[in-house]
């Protein structure tokens, strides 16, 4: 099968460099891109001109040659609804987008198009000077700003270190996919002191299309990693439904700032009641937060997920399924739910955090919570503001929820060594594996795991310092992967208890 799909491969890149136009950075000392070149490879475009061209139609492929391209980028290209256009780097090349310069466009990619992928580059300043807004060298720009248009593709993609959030994928976008990518140490320092610029800021006014944000690995942003959210007051329609948020791995967001905050939240800030996020589906996702799990560490704020926000707003038809949730204080919010599904989900640390009027307003009579496992600091682990905590029985009989769940405190808290492996459908030879290791003791991986018959050796990067292979090795003298946890002292790193990798098999 592996041999069939790489030969498909070569067969579709061939075709597309036949067809595909090329873009050099302009900076380029052999072969510049120019704004008068015709997108051949003998005379390439510079990459703002391929991003605005009129000759592009669907099924077009813009290849991205290797290089750094300084600047602001806007793309108002678009393609088809089964025949997309392509903006990709060309394989085995590396290219960045550097959006570190004085400019009046908010992101260094601003798209407003339809029916285009954007895949396998990255978006990373070079030469920043600061990440406080108080200083005089600030500059503020995030990675993306989808702004409109409507089922584009963001495929791993490596956006960080960009002075705002990673992509902001705003509401008349609706259909687009984000896959794969890898978004992690954006954002700033505010005049303030506190953290800003998110993972992913995602929104959805589409009756029909469903967002997707499936794949990434998301964490150490200055802000939250998944924000499906709107921070508008005074809403006159809906804007933030029907969004899938599936697959992801989201650790020490705002740990930059020094400051653990949500991994996701789900809500508005609407006080009309008119904008209300409903229709979300949060399935299969790994939040973490520094835990100490040997001392049965849960003391302090480190908010997994959240669920709600305003009063005027509760969130309606949210369905959360099968995550693991890894913080200490409030690693659970559900602050204002009309209806929620919370079903199979594992949660570590300090207590639960239940708002109030979600009780008083009898909420709860439209709320699913079923075979849930609950760690928590003490014997009552749902607080309730202003009110006593509740104890798990209490909880049970006075709501009739979580009935075939279960309750213990976090020292009796452990997890399997491997919490989840996701192979890439679109590189089959590369693996996602998120591990546990309660006294950061090295994880031996089985190749079984892996559908390898067909590659020689492999090579383990950790997603923190991935610039070159931690383990390496060949397969057919291994009987087993060794992947040691250990991170560095560096106090912005995550601990040696958890960890993300990416498994690559080559023949």
């Amino acid at each position: 099968m592996n041999r069939l799909f790489l030969l498909i491969i070569l067969i579709v890149q061939s075709s597309w460099c036949q067809s595909g136009y090329h873009v050099f950075p302009a900076e380029n000392p052999k072969t510049p891109g120019t704004p008068s070149g015709d997108g051949s490879l003998e005379h390439p475009w510079d990459l703002q001109t391929a991003l605005n061209s009129k000759k592009l139609k669907g099924g077009d492929v813009i290849w991205l040659h290797a290089g750094v391209y300084n600047g602001r980028f806007s793309s108002s290209i678009n393609g088809e609804t089964y025949k997309k256009i392509i903006v990709t780097a060309r394989p085995y090349e590396r290219v960045v987008l550097n959006g570190n310069i004085n400019s009046k466009q908010s992101a260094v990619l601003n798209i407003r198009s339809s029916n285009v992928v954007f895949r396998d580059f990255e978006i990373s300043p070079y030469h920043l000077k600061t990440r406080n807004e108080d200083h005089p060298d600030f500059v503020k720009f995030a990675g993306i700003d989808h702004l409109s248009g409507t089922n584009c593709e963001f495929i791993n993609l490596s956006i960080h270190g960009n002075n705002g959030l990673g992509i902001g994928s705003w509401n008349t976008t609706g259909g687009t996919k984000i896959i794969n990518c890898l978004i992690y140490d954006n954002g700033f320092i505010r005049r303030n002191g506190r953290g800003a610029g998110e993972g992913i800021y995602v929104q959805n006014s589409s009756e029909t299309e469903t967002r997707l944000i499936g794949g990434n690995i998301i964490f150490g942003n200055y802000y939250k990693g998944i924000e499906v959210w709107s921070a508008s007051r005074d809403a006159n329609r809906e804007w933030v439904k029907n969004i899938m948020v599936i697959d992801n791995v989201l650790f020490n967001n705002g740990l930059p700032a020094k400051n653990p905050v949500d991994n996701i939240i789900v809500g508005t800030d609407d006080r009309n009641g008119v904008n209300i996020a409903k229709n979300i589906k949060i399935v299969n996702n790994i939040l973490y937060h520094n835990t100490d799990f040997q001392t049965n560490q849960a003391n302090g704020d480190a908010p997994c997920l959240t669920l709600g926000f305003h009063i005027n707003a509760p969130i309606e038809n949210v369905s959360v399924k099968n995550n693991i949730l890894l913080g200490r204080n409030n690693v659970l919010r559900i602050l204002y739910a009309k209806s929620i599904m919370f079903n199979n989900n594992k949660v570590y640390g300090g207590y639960l955090h239940i708002g109030a009027d979600n009780l008083d307003k009898k909420y709860f009579n439209y709320w699913q919570l079923v075979e849930n496992k609950y760690f928590t600091k003490n014997g009552t682990p749902f607080y309730v503001p202003k009110r006593n905590k509740l104890g798990f029985k209490d909880w049970q009989k006075r709501y009739g929820l979580d009935r075939k769940s279960e309750w213990m405190l976090n020292r009796d808290f452990d997890l399997p060594d491997i919490l989840q492996v996701i192979r890439y459908d679109d590189q089959p030879n590369v693996y996602r594996l998120t591990l546990f290791s309660k006294d950061g003791s090295t994880v031996k991986v089985s190749p079984k795991l892996f559908e390898v018959k067909d590659y020689k050796s492999f090579e383990v990067f950790d997603v923190e310092k991935s610039d070159k292979p931690i383990v390496s090795g060949s397969l057919n003298k291994a009987e087993s992967i060794m992947i040691p946890m250990e991170h560095s002292s560096d106090p912005n790193k995550t601990l040696n208890n958890f960890g993300v990798f990416l498994v690559k098999f080559k023949n």
